[in-house]
């Protein structure tokens, strides 16, 4: 009889060393919360002054309120586990999301930047001057404090989504800050034609925010690779279960949302049994997960003397060679205790 798996069986649960599904939403209706707040607070602005700038402002707040949806349905979709259709999850949903956010911004400054021109070459005085600009200020400092608290949420996540949610806050902060400086001016001066070009120069900031959105999404659904320092943590635990007979290559990263995805190969002697080489890679899928972190690692045994284990992939990121910690340290250094180690 076949102990082969049924293919259409669901995917088992995970182990608990690969990335775990974490449902992020909370933050999602916190943005929407402030976004309401905001555009609540900014319009209120714009109709006691009349100041296009406080207009584009509020604009943009708009254009929070439709990402910050669009967060809120991507984050529970990332939050999806794995299933038979799905075997690495759905964390990519968090791209799609940061790609509509971009979208949204450029037209938000469209519309903001033909506002100001036709403003500019219609001019229109200021009215109420104070209190306008501190009901802006009061929304700013809502802004500000949830996107303190979505940037943190992102870096602790590693979620693109709640960062690029975060940055368009701050950004929004920025924003405001300058609408409200060119209101004031326009009360200090009574050079009226400061206003829509202050507005103007702001929707030149929210296309910046825009493409830089829209860059880091695609990079996420081209397969980016992890970060640099990221990948040196993982060689350099890698390089410590190096030895004379114990070598690795080939390793490669990927990031996926809030999940981060390695692979690499380790050449073993091929007279070693299976057991042999099982018992070094669960060593060594330990280490890296006990002191890198949350990750999904697959090894892939290979015989050291057989030329076909070599130049599998064009790119792939360096693991010291045992001459390479000769060279470096004058002699193989300390490394974790195996009883078949023979360096």
């Amino acid at each position: 009889m076949s102990t082969f798996p049924n293919p259409a069986s669901e995917v088992s649960p995970t182990s608990g060393r690969g990335p775990q599904t974490r449902d992020l939403s909370r933050f999602a209706y916190l943005s929407i919360a402030a976004a309401v707040v905001t555009i609540t607070l900014k319009v209120i602005a714009w109709r006691i002054t009349g100041s296009v700038g406080l207009l584009s402002d509020a604009a943009e707040s708009v254009v929070n309120l439709v990402a910050a949806i669009a967060v809120l349905i991507a984050l529970k979709v990332a939050a999806m586990p794995a299933d038979k259709n799905h075997h690495y999850g759905h964390t990519k949903a968090e791209y799609f999301s940061a790609a509509i956010e971009g979208m949204m911004i450029f037209v938000a400054a469209l519309v903001i930047m033909y506002t100001a021109v036709e403003r500019f070459l219609n001019p229109q005085p200021i009215e109420n001057v104070g209190l306008g600009l501190a009901i802006s200020v009061v929304a700013s400092a809502v802004n500000g404090g949830v996107a303190v608290v979505l940037l943190r949420a992102g870096r602790r996540y590693r979620s693109l989504t709640l960062t690029a949610d975060g940055k368009h806050l701050m950004t929004d902060v920025w924003t405001s800050a300058g609408v409200v400086v060119g209101v004031l001016l326009v009360g200090l001066t009574h050079v009226e034609r400061l206003d829509p070009v202050i507005a103007f120069l702001v929707g030149i900031n929210i296309v910046w925010t825009g493409w830089k959105l829209i860059r880091e999404s695609t990079e996420g659904l081209m397969d980016i690779s992890m970060p640099k320092e990221d990948n040196s943590a993982i060689a350099e635990i890698l390089s410590r279960f190096v030895t004379r007979e114990v070598h690795f290559h080939a390793l490669r990263t990927r990031v996926s949302g809030h999940h981060r995805f390695a692979e690499v190969h380790v050449l073993v002697p091929g007279a070693w049994t299976v057991q042999q080489g099982h018992d070094l890679m669960e060593e060594v899928e330990q280490a890296v997960h006990r002191e890198f972190g949350e990750i999904a690692l697959t090894c892939h045994l290979e015989p050291s003397e057989d030329p076909r284990a070599y130049g599998d992939y064009a790119a792939e990121f360096p693991i010291p060679t045992h001459d390479d910690i000769v060279a470096a340290h004058g002699a193989t250094p300390a490394r974790p205790d195996r009883g078949d180690d023979k360096a």
